[in-house]
């Protein structure tokens, strides 16, 4: 594969020289800024603090530079990501792509394991078709016509000769999604036809010469499957020579402003003239980046999809995320070391631990809406040392009960 030159002019181009982005050579182009947009508390409903009080414009420097660190995350053939494990990934399916071997993919659902098996075959110097195969989706019985033909007649309803996906993708690449649902039997068969290099449609009596990569992927843990069963061992030992294991989005969290980038981007060219997203709200990408993802990038990505049917605004905010998204957010410990432990890198950005303490306690009150017992649970403090704290650096709570009557007129003319 072609490499470009490395010219370190700034980080982001480091980090795209280290992808290598594309099979020719040439550099993925970085992505702009995202647009931060502040709603004024009083519109959006959430509790306002006093104009002498920071948190607020601190918490909206922090979002623009995590926005401004994502916009250096790259694209590789679909998939995103700047973190350190998908730079890693990105390097071993470049180094797969470049020999002919089968694959297998490890993921949780939802982590992109077509992504990467289509990256695999882009990477690689194979011509021909991308077919892809849902192993769980296709009755069992009907999945070894499916995968390796039939003749007519071989069975009710066989009317003409089917070449078969291994077939149809005669140079090219065949994806093989949670392969550990195939029967045992079938596995049997596949492994012959990866063994051979060739297969023997339903009711033939004659091999078939193939030229196709195999590809499979399992949302399992590949040596457990084959412990119990799921996965015949000769299979496994055949698929585990080039293993790429895909991490959660729970353990790239660092990662979700640039997926949240991407999904505007997508959402905005694929309904283009019917509405416009221009950025995420502060707030909301913090919910974002603090929930776990059981769902992983397809949760997310279905999360903006619906922020895009259902907002009302140009900007998403708390209303247009998910409750649990929120309720997660909110519930979220946020705990305030000791003023003898050494600054932290949030610190840090806050200037003295003071002004940290400060601000880690006006976000939990804004967070629990003004309620002092929910935010002494957040903060995981004691509600006599909140009380203590509030009096001490002066936060006023009046324009909570400000902001909630705003709510109620605002709700009180709606209806």
């Amino acid at each position: 594969m072609p490499q470009s030159a490395i010219r370190p002019s700034s980080a982001q181009d480091a980090i795209l020289e280290m992808f290598q982005i594309e099979s020719d050579g040439t550099e993925c182009a970085p992505r702009g800024n995202m647009p931060i947009k502040r709603i004024p508390a009083m519109e959006d409903g959430r509790p306002m603090f006093d104009q002498n009080f920071p948190a607020r414009s601190k918490e909206i420097r922090n979002v623009e530079s995590k926005l401004a660190n994502a916009a250096a995350s790259a694209q590789f053939h679909g998939l995103v990501g700047s973190n350190a494990a998908m730079r890693r990934l990105f390097r071993r399916i470049e180094a797969v792509a470049a020999t002919g071997s089968t694959v297998l993919i490890v993921g949780e659902s939802g982590t992109g394991k077509e992504l990467v098996a289509r990256a695999i075959h882009e990477c690689g110097a194979r011509r021909g078709s991308f077919v892809a195969l849902n192993c769980a989706a296709i009755p069992r019985e009907l999945v070894e016509s499916e995968l390796f033909g039939h003749r007519r007649g071989a069975f009710s309803g066989a009317n003409a000769d089917h070449p078969g996906l291994l077939r149809a993708a005669e140079g090219g690449t065949v994806f093989l999604d949670e392969v550990t649902e195939m029967s045992p039997d079938l596995q049997a068969k596949l492994l012959r036809a990866i063994q051979e290099r060739a297969v023997r449609p339903v009711g033939s009596t004659q091999e078939i010469p193939i030229d196709v990569r195999i590809v499979a992927s399992t949302n399992r843990d590949p040596a457990e499957a084959a412990r119990s069963g799921q996965l015949r061992a000769d299979l496994y030992y055949r698929l585990q020579v080039n293993v790429l294991e895909i991490p959660p989005l729970r353990d790239r969290l660092d990662d979700v402003a640039g997926l949240a980038q991407h999904f505007v981007r997508l959402l905005n060219g694929r309904n283009e003239g019917l509405r416009s997203l221009e950025g995420i709200d502060a707030d909301a990408m913090s919910a974002l980046q603090a929930y776990d993802w059981p769902g992983n990038v397809r949760e997310l990505g279905n999360t903006f999809e619906s922020a895009f049917t259902f907002g009302t605004s140009a900007t998403v905010t708390l209303d247009d995320l998910p409750s649990r998204i929120v309720k997660a957010w909110r519930a979220a410990p946020v705990e305030i070391p000791s003023a003898t432990e050494p600054p932290s890198s949030a610190m840090a950005d806050a200037g003295s631990y003071a002004e940290f303490e400060r601000n880690a306690i006006a976000s939990a009150l804004e967070r629990a809406g003004g309620n002092k017992v929910q935010a002494a649970r957040i903060l995981k403090i004691s509600r006599k040392k909140l009380y203590d704290r509030i009096e001490r650096y002066g936060i006023s709570l009046a324009s909570l009960a400000q902001a909630a009557n705003g709510r109620v007129v605002a709700q009180a003319s709606a209806a």
